[in-house]
Protein backbone atom coordinates (compact mmCIF):
# COMPACT_ATOMS: atom_id res chain seq x y z
CA UNK A 1 0.00 0.00 0.00
CA UNK A 2 1.23 3.18 -1.05
CA UNK A 3 2.06 6.21 1.85
CA UNK A 4 -0.54 7.96 -0.03
CA UNK A 5 -3.21 5.56 0.00
CA UNK A 6 -2.42 5.25 3.76
CA UNK A 7 -2.70 9.06 4.61
CA UNK A 8 -6.18 8.95 2.27
CA UNK A 9 -7.57 5.82 4.62
CA UNK A 10 -6.19 7.88 7.49
CA UNK A 11 -8.07 10.98 7.09
CA UNK A 12 -11.11 9.12 6.09
CA UNK A 13 -11.70 7.05 9.28
CA UNK A 14 -10.55 10.26 11.69
CA UNK A 15 -13.12 12.69 10.34
CA UNK A 16 -16.01 10.28 10.26
CA UNK A 17 -14.71 9.41 13.78
CA UNK A 18 -14.96 13.22 14.69
CA UNK A 19 -18.27 13.84 13.35
CA UNK A 20 -20.10 10.89 14.88
CA UNK A 21 -18.84 12.33 18.52
CA UNK A 22 -20.00 15.66 17.65
CA UNK A 23 -23.23 14.62 17.10
CA UNK A 24 -23.35 12.23 20.44
CA UNK A 25 -22.40 15.76 21.93
CA UNK A 26 -24.77 17.68 20.54
CA UNK A 27 -26.63 18.03 23.81
CA UNK A 28 -23.90 19.79 25.72
CA UNK A 29 -23.93 23.22 26.95
CA UNK A 30 -24.35 26.67 24.16
CA UNK A 31 -20.82 27.48 25.41
CA UNK A 32 -19.13 24.30 24.39
CA UNK A 33 -21.62 23.35 21.85
CA UNK A 34 -19.56 26.67 20.34
CA UNK A 35 -16.37 25.83 21.38
CA UNK A 36 -17.19 22.28 19.34
CA UNK A 37 -18.30 23.98 16.30
CA UNK A 38 -14.71 26.25 16.10
CA UNK A 39 -12.37 22.82 16.66
CA UNK A 40 -15.01 21.03 14.63
CA UNK A 41 -14.03 23.55 11.37
CA UNK A 42 -10.40 23.65 12.31
CA UNK A 43 -9.93 20.42 12.81
CA UNK A 44 -12.09 18.52 10.02
CA UNK A 45 -10.17 18.58 7.16
CA UNK A 46 -7.07 17.38 8.68
CA UNK A 47 -6.19 14.01 9.20
CA UNK A 48 -6.41 13.27 12.98
CA UNK A 49 -9.44 15.19 13.12
CA UNK A 50 -10.72 12.06 14.87
CA UNK A 51 -8.96 12.68 17.62
CA UNK A 52 -10.90 15.84 18.95
CA UNK A 53 -11.90 14.35 22.13
CA UNK A 54 -16.01 14.41 22.31
CA UNK A 55 -16.69 15.58 25.98
CA UNK A 56 -13.41 17.22 26.62
CA UNK A 57 -13.09 19.85 23.98
CA UNK A 58 -12.93 22.33 26.62
CA UNK A 59 -9.91 20.55 28.18
CA UNK A 60 -7.03 22.43 26.91
CA UNK A 61 -4.41 19.93 27.88
CA UNK A 62 -6.43 17.56 25.40
CA UNK A 63 -6.71 20.36 23.28
CA UNK A 64 -3.27 21.48 22.30
CA UNK A 65 -2.42 17.78 22.35
CA UNK A 66 -5.04 16.80 19.78
CA UNK A 67 -3.66 19.78 17.77
CA UNK A 68 -0.12 18.73 17.72
CA UNK A 69 -1.17 15.01 17.07
CA UNK A 70 -2.83 16.34 14.10
CA UNK A 71 -0.38 18.42 13.20
CA UNK A 72 2.43 15.41 12.75
CA UNK A 73 0.43 13.02 10.81
CA UNK A 74 0.72 14.07 7.38
CA UNK A 75 4.51 13.39 7.98
CA UNK A 76 4.10 10.46 9.84
CA UNK A 77 1.64 8.61 7.45
CA UNK A 78 3.94 9.11 4.75
CA UNK A 79 6.86 7.74 5.97
CA UNK A 80 7.92 4.91 4.23
CA UNK A 81 8.96 3.13 7.06
CA UNK A 82 5.63 3.64 9.05
CA UNK A 83 4.00 0.28 9.97
CA UNK A 84 1.05 -0.30 8.46
CA UNK A 85 -0.21 -3.61 10.16
CA UNK A 86 0.89 -2.92 13.64
CA UNK A 87 -0.88 -0.42 16.29
CA UNK A 88 0.52 2.82 16.46
CA UNK A 89 0.05 6.34 17.48
CA UNK A 90 -1.29 8.32 14.70
CA UNK A 91 1.59 10.38 15.01
CA UNK A 92 4.50 11.47 17.26
CA UNK A 93 6.15 9.04 19.99
CA UNK A 94 4.58 6.01 21.53
CA UNK A 95 5.55 3.35 24.24
CA UNK A 96 3.98 0.87 26.41
CA UNK A 97 0.70 -0.72 25.78
CA UNK A 98 -1.32 0.17 28.88
CA UNK A 99 -4.82 -1.13 30.02
CA UNK A 100 -6.29 -3.72 27.35
CA UNK A 101 -9.44 -4.82 27.50
CA UNK A 102 -12.73 -6.46 26.53
CA UNK A 103 -15.80 -4.38 27.10
CA UNK A 104 -19.11 -4.42 25.42
CA UNK A 105 -18.27 -5.65 22.06
CA UNK A 106 -14.93 -3.93 21.42
CA UNK A 107 -11.14 -5.21 22.16
CA UNK A 108 -9.49 -1.47 24.01
CA UNK A 109 -5.95 -1.31 23.88
CA UNK A 110 -4.36 2.42 25.53
CA UNK A 111 -1.03 3.19 24.87
CA UNK A 112 1.48 5.95 26.32
CA UNK A 113 1.49 9.01 24.49
CA UNK A 114 3.74 11.87 24.03
CA UNK A 115 1.87 14.22 21.82
CA UNK A 116 4.52 16.93 21.20
CA UNK A 117 7.44 15.35 19.55
CA UNK A 118 8.16 12.39 17.82
CA UNK A 119 10.56 12.09 21.06
CA UNK A 120 10.16 11.21 24.50
CA UNK A 121 8.25 13.41 26.73
CA UNK A 122 5.35 14.00 29.29
CA UNK A 123 2.82 10.73 29.09
CA UNK A 124 -1.27 11.18 27.87
CA UNK A 125 -2.93 8.01 26.90
CA UNK A 126 -3.81 7.16 23.54
CA UNK A 127 -6.59 5.14 22.74
CA UNK A 128 -7.34 2.56 19.83
CA UNK A 129 -10.32 -0.39 19.54
CA UNK A 130 -11.81 -3.09 17.58
CA UNK A 131 -14.28 -5.76 16.84
CA UNK A 132 -12.03 -8.59 16.01
CA UNK A 133 -8.18 -7.84 17.00
CA UNK A 134 -7.59 -7.44 13.40
CA UNK A 135 -9.01 -4.15 11.94
CA UNK A 136 -8.68 -1.61 14.88
CA UNK A 137 -10.58 2.19 14.89
CA UNK A 138 -8.50 5.40 16.25
CA UNK A 139 -9.85 6.87 19.41
CA UNK A 140 -9.76 10.04 21.21
CA UNK A 141 -7.27 11.13 23.68
CA UNK A 142 -8.05 9.23 26.83
CA UNK A 143 -6.15 10.69 30.25
CA UNK A 144 -3.86 13.95 30.06
CA UNK A 145 -1.53 15.01 32.94
CA UNK A 146 -4.31 17.59 35.24
CA UNK A 147 -1.74 20.41 35.54
CA UNK A 148 -4.30 22.17 37.80
CA UNK A 149 -3.46 19.57 40.44
CA UNK A 150 0.27 19.24 39.73
CA UNK A 151 0.40 16.25 37.61
CA UNK A 152 3.07 16.41 35.27
CA UNK A 153 2.68 13.18 33.68
CA UNK A 154 0.08 9.97 33.37
CA UNK A 155 2.34 7.20 33.20
CA UNK A 156 1.33 3.20 32.74
CA UNK A 157 -1.85 1.51 34.22
CA UNK A 158 -4.24 -0.85 33.55
CA UNK A 159 -8.17 -0.91 32.85
CA UNK A 160 -10.98 -2.60 34.53
CA UNK A 161 -14.55 -2.73 36.05
CA UNK A 162 -14.76 -2.25 39.65
CA UNK A 163 -18.15 -3.83 41.76
CA UNK A 164 -20.06 -0.93 40.64
CA UNK A 165 -19.43 -2.20 37.33
CA UNK A 166 -17.96 1.14 36.17
CA UNK A 167 -15.01 1.27 34.00
CA UNK A 168 -11.79 2.29 35.64
CA UNK A 169 -8.55 2.80 34.42
CA UNK A 170 -5.64 3.12 36.80
CA UNK A 171 -2.10 4.97 36.35
CA UNK A 172 0.50 6.28 38.01
CA UNK A 173 0.57 9.97 38.42
CA UNK A 174 3.62 11.98 37.97
CA UNK A 175 4.01 15.37 40.18
CA UNK A 176 5.44 18.37 38.26
CA UNK A 177 8.75 18.84 40.15
CA UNK A 178 9.62 15.67 41.64
CA UNK A 179 11.95 12.74 40.92
CA UNK A 180 10.04 9.45 39.41
CA UNK A 181 12.20 7.82 41.72
CA UNK A 182 11.56 8.85 44.50
CA UNK A 183 8.03 9.99 44.63
CA UNK A 184 4.53 8.76 42.82
CA UNK A 185 0.92 8.06 43.41
CA UNK A 186 -1.54 5.69 41.72
CA UNK A 187 -4.45 7.55 40.55
CA UNK A 188 -7.49 6.55 38.89
CA UNK A 189 -9.98 7.45 36.59
CA UNK A 190 -13.48 6.50 35.48
CA UNK A 191 -15.14 6.17 32.42
CA UNK A 192 -18.07 6.70 30.39
CA UNK A 193 -20.02 3.21 28.66
CA UNK A 194 -17.92 3.42 25.60
CA UNK A 195 -14.59 3.93 27.46
CA UNK A 196 -14.22 7.08 25.13
CA UNK A 197 -14.72 9.83 28.37
CA UNK A 198 -12.82 9.91 31.03
CA UNK A 199 -12.81 11.62 34.25
CA UNK A 200 -10.30 12.05 36.98
CA UNK A 201 -12.07 10.04 40.23
CA UNK A 202 -12.45 11.96 43.65
CA UNK A 203 -10.63 9.92 45.70
CA UNK A 204 -7.36 10.56 43.99
CA UNK A 205 -4.60 9.43 44.91
CA UNK A 206 -6.16 6.09 45.29
CA UNK A 207 -2.88 4.92 46.65
CA UNK A 208 0.14 6.15 48.23
CA UNK A 209 3.02 6.05 49.81
CA UNK A 210 1.70 6.40 53.37
CA UNK A 211 0.06 2.66 52.56
CA UNK A 212 3.36 1.22 52.79
CA UNK A 213 3.97 1.99 56.58
CA UNK A 214 7.13 3.33 56.45
CA UNK A 215 8.91 0.73 54.10
CA UNK A 216 10.83 3.00 50.91
CA UNK A 217 9.58 1.57 47.44
CA UNK A 218 11.65 3.34 44.70
CA UNK A 219 10.59 3.69 40.85
CA UNK A 220 7.07 2.45 42.14
CA UNK A 221 4.80 2.67 39.13
CA UNK A 222 2.70 0.41 36.70
CA UNK A 223 -0.23 -0.87 38.71
CA UNK A 224 -1.64 -4.13 37.23
CA UNK A 225 -5.03 -5.34 38.44
CA UNK A 226 -6.09 -9.34 38.93
CA UNK A 227 -8.66 -10.95 40.48
CA UNK A 228 -8.91 -14.46 42.23
CA UNK A 229 -11.92 -16.32 43.99
CA UNK A 230 -13.60 -13.16 44.37
CA UNK A 231 -10.69 -11.21 45.72
CA UNK A 232 -9.00 -8.04 44.05
CA UNK A 233 -6.11 -8.09 44.23
CA UNK A 234 -3.20 -5.22 42.09
CA UNK A 235 0.35 -5.53 41.66
CA UNK A 236 3.41 -2.60 40.94
CA UNK A 237 6.40 -2.21 40.38
CA UNK A 238 9.21 -0.59 42.14
CA UNK A 239 12.72 -1.71 44.13
CA UNK A 240 13.98 -1.25 47.67
CA UNK A 241 17.38 0.41 47.57
CA UNK A 242 17.11 3.07 45.06
CA UNK A 243 17.51 1.42 41.71
CA UNK A 244 21.29 0.09 42.70
CA UNK A 245 20.27 -3.18 41.35
CA UNK A 246 19.10 -6.49 43.75
CA UNK A 247 16.40 -5.65 45.30
CA UNK A 248 14.08 -5.43 42.70
CA UNK A 249 10.63 -6.38 43.79
CA UNK A 250 6.54 -6.37 42.65
CA UNK A 251 4.63 -5.34 45.58
CA UNK A 252 0.77 -6.54 45.92
CA UNK A 253 -2.30 -4.69 47.56
CA UNK A 254 -5.54 -6.22 47.86
CA UNK A 255 -8.95 -4.18 47.40
CA UNK A 256 -11.15 -3.48 50.48
CA UNK A 257 -13.89 -1.90 48.66
CA UNK A 258 -15.91 -2.99 45.83
CA UNK A 259 -15.30 1.08 44.30
CA UNK A 260 -11.53 0.02 44.15
CA UNK A 261 -10.97 3.37 46.17
CA UNK A 262 -9.47 1.84 49.21
CA UNK A 263 -6.15 -0.87 49.14
CA UNK A 264 -4.65 -2.80 51.63
CA UNK A 265 -0.76 -3.49 51.28
CA UNK A 266 0.23 -7.27 50.97
CA UNK A 267 3.63 -6.47 50.61
CA UNK A 268 6.50 -8.00 48.40
CA UNK A 269 4.92 -10.79 45.91
CA UNK A 270 8.31 -11.73 44.28
CA UNK A 271 11.63 -10.65 44.04
CA UNK A 272 13.64 -11.06 40.92
CA UNK A 273 16.71 -13.26 41.51
CA UNK A 274 18.87 -11.36 39.22
CA UNK A 275 21.23 -9.69 41.06
CA UNK A 276 21.40 -6.85 38.32
CA UNK A 277 18.41 -6.42 37.93
CA UNK A 278 17.25 -2.38 38.94
CA UNK A 279 13.68 -2.20 39.45
CA UNK A 280 10.33 -3.79 37.82
CA UNK A 281 8.77 -1.74 36.05
CA UNK A 282 5.15 -3.28 34.14
CA UNK A 283 4.62 -6.42 36.09
CA UNK A 284 1.68 -8.13 34.46
CA UNK A 285 0.49 -11.55 36.94
CA UNK A 286 -2.63 -13.36 35.75
CA UNK A 287 -3.53 -17.28 36.09
CA UNK A 288 -2.81 -19.35 32.91
CA UNK A 289 -3.90 -22.88 32.49
CA UNK A 290 -3.19 -23.98 36.26
CA UNK A 291 -0.05 -22.46 37.15
CA UNK A 292 0.32 -17.87 37.70
CA UNK A 293 2.61 -16.27 35.68
CA UNK A 294 4.58 -13.03 36.05
CA UNK A 295 5.99 -10.61 33.40
CA UNK A 296 8.26 -8.02 34.57
CA UNK A 297 10.85 -5.42 32.55
CA UNK A 298 13.71 -4.69 34.32
CA UNK A 299 15.61 -1.71 32.73
CA UNK A 300 16.45 -4.97 29.88
CA UNK A 301 14.65 -7.96 28.05
CA UNK A 302 11.51 -8.91 29.52
CA UNK A 303 11.42 -11.79 31.96
CA UNK A 304 8.69 -13.78 32.41
CA UNK A 305 8.45 -16.08 36.08
CA UNK A 306 5.84 -19.38 36.00
CA UNK A 307 5.25 -21.05 39.31
CA UNK A 308 2.42 -20.83 42.50
CA UNK A 309 0.65 -18.06 44.13
CA UNK A 310 -0.42 -18.53 47.69
CA UNK A 311 -3.69 -15.85 47.83
CA UNK A 312 -3.33 -15.90 51.72
CA UNK A 313 0.38 -14.62 51.81
CA UNK A 314 0.38 -13.07 49.05
CA UNK A 315 3.49 -14.36 47.74
CA UNK A 316 4.98 -15.98 44.23
CA UNK A 317 7.03 -19.06 44.02
CA UNK A 318 8.08 -19.20 40.93
CA UNK A 319 9.43 -22.85 39.19
CA UNK A 320 10.40 -21.82 35.43
CA UNK A 321 11.55 -18.60 33.89
CA UNK A 322 12.83 -17.51 30.59
CA UNK A 323 12.50 -14.19 28.38
CA UNK A 324 9.70 -13.39 26.77
CA UNK A 325 11.15 -11.62 23.76
CA UNK A 326 15.26 -12.01 22.63
CA UNK A 327 15.44 -8.69 21.13
CA UNK A 328 16.47 -5.79 21.99
CA UNK A 329 13.65 -4.01 20.65
CA UNK A 330 10.48 -5.27 22.90
CA UNK A 331 9.62 -3.74 26.57
CA UNK A 332 6.99 -3.30 29.03
CA UNK A 333 4.38 -5.80 27.58
CA UNK A 334 0.70 -5.83 29.20
CA UNK A 335 -1.97 -8.45 28.32
CA UNK A 336 -6.05 -9.16 28.02
CA UNK A 337 -8.14 -12.23 29.05
CA UNK A 338 -10.54 -12.13 25.93
CA UNK A 339 -14.00 -13.56 26.34
CA UNK A 340 -13.16 -16.71 25.08
CA UNK A 341 -10.49 -17.40 28.42
CA UNK A 342 -7.68 -17.46 26.36
CA UNK A 343 -4.92 -14.37 27.49
CA UNK A 344 -3.28 -12.31 24.81
CA UNK A 345 0.03 -9.89 25.00
CA UNK A 346 1.27 -6.41 23.05
CA UNK A 347 4.64 -5.04 24.07
CA UNK A 348 6.17 -1.43 23.12
CA UNK A 349 8.36 -2.40 20.08
CA UNK A 350 11.25 0.45 20.03
CA UNK A 351 14.46 1.64 19.47
CA UNK A 352 13.23 3.64 15.77
CA UNK A 353 15.17 6.45 14.30
CA UNK A 354 13.57 9.78 15.27
CA UNK A 355 12.67 12.62 13.00
CA UNK A 356 9.83 11.26 11.32
CA UNK A 357 7.17 12.72 12.73
CA UNK A 358 6.49 9.06 14.72
CA UNK A 359 8.46 6.82 16.70
CA UNK A 360 7.10 3.36 18.48
CA UNK A 361 4.54 0.71 17.79
CA UNK A 362 2.71 -2.15 19.20
CA UNK A 363 4.22 -5.76 18.83
CA UNK A 364 1.39 -8.06 17.44
CA UNK A 365 -1.15 -9.28 19.70
CA UNK A 366 0.73 -13.17 20.88
CA UNK A 367 -1.64 -15.83 21.88
CA UNK A 368 0.02 -17.44 25.57
CA UNK A 369 -0.46 -21.03 26.61
CA UNK A 370 2.11 -23.46 28.50
CA UNK A 371 3.96 -26.13 26.94
CA UNK A 372 3.71 -29.56 29.08
CA UNK A 373 6.97 -28.78 31.26
CA UNK A 374 5.76 -25.02 32.36
CA UNK A 375 7.55 -23.20 29.97
CA UNK A 376 5.94 -20.01 28.18
CA UNK A 377 4.90 -20.59 24.10
CA UNK A 378 3.66 -17.49 22.30
CA UNK A 379 2.42 -18.27 19.00
CA UNK A 380 0.31 -15.08 16.71
CA UNK A 381 -3.24 -14.66 17.35
CA UNK A 382 -4.99 -16.50 14.50
CA UNK A 383 -7.30 -13.17 14.28
CA UNK A 384 -4.29 -11.40 12.08
CA UNK A 385 -5.26 -14.21 9.44
CA UNK A 386 -7.85 -11.79 8.50
CA UNK A 387 -5.05 -9.38 7.57
CA UNK A 388 -3.82 -11.60 4.55
CA UNK A 389 -4.14 -11.16 1.38
CA UNK A 390 -3.43 -13.82 -1.76
CA UNK A 391 -0.84 -15.97 -0.44
CA UNK A 392 1.78 -17.94 -2.76
CA UNK A 393 2.73 -21.47 -1.47
CA UNK A 394 4.84 -24.46 -1.78
CA UNK A 395 4.79 -28.09 -0.48
CA UNK A 396 7.19 -30.68 -0.01
CA UNK A 397 10.64 -29.31 -1.65
CA UNK A 398 13.56 -30.98 -1.48
CA UNK A 399 16.38 -28.93 0.08
CA UNK A 400 19.87 -29.67 -1.38
CA UNK A 401 23.36 -28.38 -1.26
CA UNK A 402 21.89 -25.17 -3.11
CA UNK A 403 19.24 -24.93 -1.29
CA UNK A 404 15.86 -23.22 -3.19
CA UNK A 405 14.71 -19.58 -3.71
CA UNK A 406 11.14 -18.87 -3.22
CA UNK A 407 9.59 -15.30 -4.58
CA UNK A 408 7.83 -13.50 -2.12
CA UNK A 409 4.84 -10.90 -2.38
CA UNK A 410 5.90 -7.83 -4.36
CA UNK A 411 5.66 -5.99 -0.78
CA UNK A 412 7.47 -5.36 2.14
CA UNK A 413 4.38 -5.69 4.66
CA UNK A 414 4.41 -9.81 4.48
CA UNK A 415 3.57 -12.90 7.00
CA UNK A 416 6.05 -16.04 5.80
CA UNK A 417 5.50 -19.30 7.28
CA UNK A 418 8.05 -21.99 6.89
CA UNK A 419 8.00 -25.68 8.23
CA UNK A 420 10.39 -27.79 7.73
CA UNK A 421 11.94 -30.91 8.14
CA UNK A 422 15.49 -31.16 9.03
CA UNK A 423 16.41 -34.72 7.99
CA UNK A 424 20.06 -35.44 7.76
CA UNK A 425 20.91 -31.55 7.97
CA UNK A 426 21.96 -30.16 11.40
CA UNK A 427 20.48 -26.60 10.63
CA UNK A 428 19.15 -24.81 7.82
CA UNK A 429 19.83 -21.20 6.90
CA UNK A 430 16.83 -18.95 6.07
CA UNK A 431 17.46 -15.38 4.08
CA UNK A 432 15.27 -12.99 2.75
CA UNK A 433 17.15 -11.55 0.08
CA UNK A 434 16.64 -7.80 -0.63
CA UNK A 435 15.30 -7.05 -4.41
CA UNK A 436 18.75 -7.29 -6.31
CA UNK A 437 21.14 -7.30 -3.38
CA UNK A 438 23.22 -10.36 -2.87
CA UNK A 439 23.17 -9.80 0.52
CA UNK A 440 20.80 -10.90 2.05
CA UNK A 441 18.37 -8.08 4.77
CA UNK A 442 17.89 -11.14 7.19
CA UNK A 443 19.56 -14.60 7.65
CA UNK A 444 18.07 -17.12 10.44
CA UNK A 445 20.23 -20.11 11.14
CA UNK A 446 18.24 -22.56 12.96
CA UNK A 447 18.84 -25.87 14.11
CA UNK A 448 20.80 -28.08 16.37
CA UNK A 449 18.89 -26.29 19.74
CA UNK A 450 20.15 -23.14 18.15
CA UNK A 451 18.38 -19.51 16.94
CA UNK A 452 20.86 -17.10 15.14
CA UNK A 453 19.40 -13.79 13.96
CA UNK A 454 21.57 -11.12 13.05
CA UNK A 455 23.89 -10.53 16.70
CA UNK A 456 21.12 -12.64 18.66
CA UNK A 457 21.87 -15.93 19.87
CA UNK A 458 19.41 -18.47 21.28
CA UNK A 459 19.46 -21.78 22.94
CA UNK A 460 16.08 -22.95 22.04
CA UNK A 461 14.14 -24.74 24.28
CA UNK A 462 12.78 -28.31 24.16
CA UNK A 463 9.37 -28.18 22.57
CA UNK A 464 6.55 -31.06 22.21
CA UNK A 465 7.71 -31.35 18.37
CA UNK A 466 9.69 -33.85 16.55
CA UNK A 467 12.90 -32.79 17.34
CA UNK A 468 14.03 -32.66 13.22
CA UNK A 469 10.65 -30.30 12.71
CA UNK A 470 11.37 -26.77 12.64
CA UNK A 471 8.26 -23.87 12.53
CA UNK A 472 9.21 -20.56 11.81
CA UNK A 473 6.77 -17.52 11.63
CA UNK A 474 8.13 -14.13 10.11
CA UNK A 475 5.95 -10.99 10.00
CA UNK A 476 7.75 -7.93 8.16
CA UNK A 477 5.91 -5.02 8.51
CA UNK A 478 7.83 -2.05 6.69
CA UNK A 479 11.05 -1.90 9.84
CA UNK A 480 9.45 -3.89 12.16
CA UNK A 481 10.32 -7.98 11.91
CA UNK A 482 8.73 -10.32 14.66
CA UNK A 483 10.07 -14.05 14.44
CA UNK A 484 8.40 -16.71 16.15
CA UNK A 485 10.45 -19.99 16.08
CA UNK A 486 8.76 -22.89 17.45
CA UNK A 487 6.35 -20.95 19.35
CA UNK A 488 8.81 -20.97 22.05
CA UNK A 489 11.28 -17.79 20.88
CA UNK A 490 10.45 -15.06 20.00
CA UNK A 491 12.17 -11.90 18.41
CA UNK A 492 11.59 -8.62 17.68
CA UNK A 493 14.13 -6.14 15.34
CA UNK A 494 13.93 -3.27 14.22
CA UNK A 495 15.00 -3.23 10.31
CA UNK A 496 15.56 -1.46 6.95
CA UNK A 497 12.52 -2.17 4.72
CA UNK A 498 12.53 -4.29 1.95
CA UNK A 499 12.66 -3.47 -1.36
CA UNK A 500 10.58 -5.17 -4.46
CA UNK A 501 11.18 -8.57 -5.70
CA UNK A 502 12.50 -10.34 -2.77
CA UNK A 503 13.05 -14.06 -2.19
CA UNK A 504 12.78 -16.36 0.64
CA UNK A 505 16.09 -18.40 0.24
CA UNK A 506 16.56 -21.84 1.96
CA UNK A 507 19.82 -23.42 2.90
CA UNK A 508 20.33 -26.45 4.45
CA UNK A 509 23.96 -26.73 6.56
CA UNK A 510 25.58 -30.26 6.10
CA UNK A 511 22.98 -32.47 4.40
CA UNK A 512 19.71 -32.74 2.91
CA UNK A 513 16.05 -31.10 4.41
CA UNK A 514 12.48 -30.94 3.28
CA UNK A 515 10.51 -27.87 3.37
CA UNK A 516 7.29 -29.31 4.18
CA UNK A 517 5.12 -26.36 3.73
CA UNK A 518 6.40 -22.45 2.83
CA UNK A 519 3.61 -19.57 2.67
CA UNK A 520 3.72 -15.80 1.81
CA UNK A 521 0.97 -13.36 2.45
CA UNK A 522 0.72 -9.16 1.36
CA UNK A 523 -0.44 -8.24 4.64
CA UNK A 524 -3.68 -5.66 4.56
CA UNK A 525 -3.37 -2.29 6.85
CA UNK A 526 -5.23 -2.31 10.22
CA UNK A 527 -6.75 1.21 9.61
Amino acid sequence: MSPKTTSGRWSRNFTGKCSHLLRQDSRKTNLVGSLFRVLARLLLPLSFASLCPAADLNNEAIARATAAIQAAVPRAQSDPTHPIFHVTAPAQWMNDPNGPIYYKGYYHLFYQLHPFSDGDGPKYWGHVRSHDLAKWEPLPIALWPSSETGEAGVWSGCCTINGQGQPMIFYTSIAAGKSAQTHAEQWAALGDGDLITWRKSPANPVLSEALHNGRKIYEWRDPFIFRHKNRTFMVTGGNLNETKGGEAVVNIYEAENPDLTQWKYRGVLFKLPDPQARTAECPNFFKLGDRWVLFVSPYGKVQYFVGDFDPETCRFQARTSGLLDYGSNFYAPNTMQIPDGRRLVWGWVNGFPGGRGWNGCLSLPRLLTLSRDGRLKQDPAPQLDKLRGHPVKWRNIRLGDNGHAFDLPDTNTLEVQADIDLKSAGAIQLGIKNGTNDTPLLVVDCGGGQLNLKDIHVTMLPTDRRAQDLSLHIFIDRSVLEVFANGTVCVTKIISPLDANSALEIRPLNGVSQAKLIQAWPMKAIW
